[in-house]
């Protein structure tokens, strides 16, 4: 999930855990508690861009992280500012549900978590939440705000208890809304005689009523678009084939071979000028919905003619207008 999510309801759980005896310190110890899996940014600073990819997400996003560093964050905070009359229990308790809630809601959306690293390197994936849906964070912010000024003890635990409770409820939403579309990408596939080995399905930037559709054959990919509300029976699928022998040229590149590991085997390659192009279709398409052809959010140039700088989310809202997002609010509206 976005920073900002981890921020707000770190500070919410916080409060609820131990706002009542460490006060507004809890806002904030909450808030680092479940933003500290995210620190393995610091290795961007000098692994190359496709090791990156593959170390985010990883041993600090493990089980094995949260074994270890619960135990230690709570040892440190019962000897901080003592005395103090919060049992180590509670410690311990406070900061393991902040490392887990920040661990399960990363599995959520496409990029993936580590959670058994080192021992294996598979990615847990629900593909069920974009990576960053205002839905989702809004009540969590403006209760963490209200915390800020908010005097009353029992108010505050109440209100950080209903922020809790809203991101659990929408994460149920999510689940719901994707077997939805699931059950009708299932239906619409036999009916049109569509075999594939493997698919999935993902919501697209900002909600969870919109999802991205992608199947896989032998060749390459069947991708379409589903509303929650949609009525009608079909699904408008558009074929782009996987074209891997344009990478004979190519085929010892050491970045490639993290390439086909970071996307699951879930790839494309296209040609643009003399350079190659990688694809993940993971992270979906640029306003695919609007133009059905459009390129993929996630492009790779393996020859580097342009930078590969910000490479996941660089062409998440690329080209994006008021017309296309008066598309996208069509679209969500079903057909």
């Amino acid at each position: 999930m976005d920073s900002l999510t981890h921020i707000v309801l770190g500070a919410c759980i916080g409060e609820v855990f131990i706002g009542k005896k460490a006060g507004k310190r809890a806002l904030l110890l909450g808030a680092v508690a479940q933003s500290l899996p995210d620190i393995d940014f610091v290795a961007s600073f000098w692994l190359p861009t496709t090791r990156d990819l593959i170390a985010h997400r990883g041993i600090t996003h493990s089980f094995l992280f949260l074994l270890i560093v619960t135990p230690l964050l709570a040892w440190l905070a019962d000897k901080w500012r003592r005395p103090h009359n919060i049992a180590f229990t509670t410690w311990l308790w406070f900061f393991a549900t902040e490392l887990m809630t920040h661990l399960t809601l990363d599995c959520f959306n496409a990029y993936g978590t580590g959670l058994l690293e080192p021992f294996s390197h598979q990615r847990f994936c629900l593909h069920a939440m974009f990576v960053a849906d205002p839905l989702f964070t809004i009540f969590p912010l403006a209760v963490t705000i209200a915390l800020l000024f908010m005097r009353t003890d029992h108010k505050r635990k109440r209100w950080a208890a209903i922020a809790i409770g809203w991101c659990v409820f929408y994460l149920i939403i999510d689940v719901v809304n994707k077997s939805i579309v699931e059950a009708a990408v299932k239906r619409v596939a036999g009916q049109k005689n569509i075999t594939y080995r493997r698919h999935f399905t993902t919501p697209t930037p900002l909600n969870n009523l919109l999802w991205y559709v992608v199947l896989e054959d032998d060749k390459g990919y069947h991708i379409g678009y589903r509303s929650v509300f949609d009525t009608k029976p079909d699904i408008d699928f558009t074929y782009f084939p996987r074209n891997d022998s344009l990478l004979n040229p190519v085929k010892d590149l050491d970045e490639l071979k993290d390439l086909f590991i970071f996307s699951q085997g879930y790839y494309t390659i296209e040609k643009e000028g003399n350079s190659l192009m990688f694809n993940d279709l993971r992270f979906g398409q640029m306003i695919g919905w609007y133009k059905p052809r459009a390129g993929f959010v996630f492009h790779y140039y393996l020859q580097r003619p342009y930078g590969n700088n910000m490479v996941v989310q660089r062409g998440r809202f690329a080209n994006w207008d008021k017309a296309v997002f008066k598309s996208m609010l069509h679209r969500i509206k079903g057909e």
